[in-house]
């Protein structure tokens, strides 16, 4: 079992001039600890336009920064928006093999579509196609990152000509790669693409076990064709976060800004959305003196938030279901920088060792397991083909070149 910290950059209002400043400083300080902490992952997504709920809009700015601040912990995009409209594929080659480059071969690359109307509409992307589009772009950007030169590419939803995509990552043949998924359906996709799922809903043992063995039942079979050029057989899962030898004081502490996170999710996909004027604090807020929402009712929390012991009963059934890594959702709501802080500190202390005694031979099995699945999927995967010398276009210098030659 692995273990992440997961980064929506959330900020309720009302919002103090240095508000945005403090929480991204504050944010890479918990990376910077995490990593001397020993967690293994720093993921951070991208969204667009969601006030209150998420301020990460250049994710590739943000895990920067925390790989100068770190020296083993992985940097992921966790999700990178893919689609054309977002980020064309070619600058995001180049963005995902900069990070690489630049915090010495430790990042990881999920790719994402979006869900809401704020994020779809604002980029003119038809909501029905997105999927499409996104799985499109994807394998591009793989093919970009490991051509030399990339031949170029004619699709549905975009097109370039050909051109050599610069850097190449330091990882070879490119980073891991995952795919945001939030159910049975999204787990089939990731998996009959040879994709990391890093699956975002909260789901219990049992439904996670079921999860696990679609995914890896698909991962050994014909229908695994790689989208990229490597499989990266992997599930996480996200989960809440925050412990205290004082069950009560966990969840006062945590359940609040759990609870806001899935609440102001769901308030952006069903509801309609003033930009410029979000008040999804103080709509939870009425909410629960309303009785619609509960806090920590007779002490119920959500899984992960409570003492270290229930966090290890926890991620043990996630072990025992087969999940590989636990993404901890610590920074939620008003979840306070120090209680973070405070929470990691405890976590590394109490509940990891248990679980990185006992990693490298799990997953020196795993691997042995899954060898000759992988190599027989890497086998039916349609490449690209690459150009010989004498194919590769000459670019004119100049338009008249370029009319002379024609």
């Amino acid at each position: 079992m692995k273990f992440g910290v997961f980064y929506e950059l959330q900020l309720p209002r009302p919002w103090t001039e240095d508000a945005e400043h403090r929480l991204f400083q504050e944010a890479l300080d918990q990376i910077q600890l995490a990593d001397e902490l020993g967690i293994d992952h720093a993921w951070a997504v991208e969204h667009h336009f969601l006030e209150e709920y998420s301020h990460c809009s250049a994710p590739e700015v943000f895990l920067a920064a925390a790989a100068g601040r770190t020296k083993r912990i992985r940097l992921g995009h966790g999700i990178r928006q893919v689609i054309a409209n977002y980020n064309h594929p070619a600058r995001t080659a180049e963005t995902v093999a900069s990070l690489d480059l630049v915090s010495n071969g430790r990042a990881d690359l999920g790719i994402g579509e979006g869900a809401t109307r704020l994020e779809l509409g604002g980029f003119r992307i038809p909501a029905k196609e997105k999927r499409a589009m996104s799985l499109e772009a994807a394998e591009q950007i793989a093919n970009m990152m490991v051509m030399e030169p990339y031949p170029g590419f004619e699709g549905q939803s975009f097109s370039m000509p050909c051109r050599n995509v610069l850097p190449k990552p330091k990882q070879k043949p490119h980073p891991p790669m995952w795919m945001a998924c939030t159910n049975r359906d999204t787990i089939k996709v990731a998996a009959s693409k040879g994709l990391g799922a890093l699956a975002f809903s909260f789901l219990d043992p049992e439904e996670a076990k079921k999860w696990a063995e679609i995914y890896y039942g698909i991962i050994k079979s014909e229908e695994c064709v790689p989208l990229g050029h490597r499989v990266n057989a992997n599930i996480a899962m996200v989960s809440a976060f925050s412990i205290h030898p004082d069950r009560a004081e966990a969840i006062r502490r945590g359940q609040e800004g759990f609870e806001f996170f899935g609440y102001a999710i769901n308030a952006l996909v069903a509801q309609d959305t003033i930009p410029g004027r979000s008040r999804l604090w103080d709509e939870f807020q009425e909410r629960k003196k309303t009785g619609n929402l509960t806090l920590g009712r007779d002490l119920n929390s959500a899984p992960g938030i409570g003492t270290p012991e229930e966090l290890a009963r926890h991620i043990r059934e996630f072990e025992a279901a087969g999940v590989d890594q636990t993404i901890f959702l610590q920074q939620a709501g008003r979840n306070s920088h120090a209680d973070i802080c405070d929470s990691l500190k405890r976590f590394a202390a109490e509940v990891l060792p248990e679980f990185a005694a006992k990693r490298e031979a799990r997953e020196a099995q795993k691997q042995a397991e899954l060898a000759p699945y992988i190599a027989a999927a890497l086998a039916r995967k349609k490449r690209m083909p690459a150009l010989a010398d004498h194919e590769i276009p000459i670019v004119p210098a100049s338009a008249v070149k370029a009319k002379n030659s024609g």
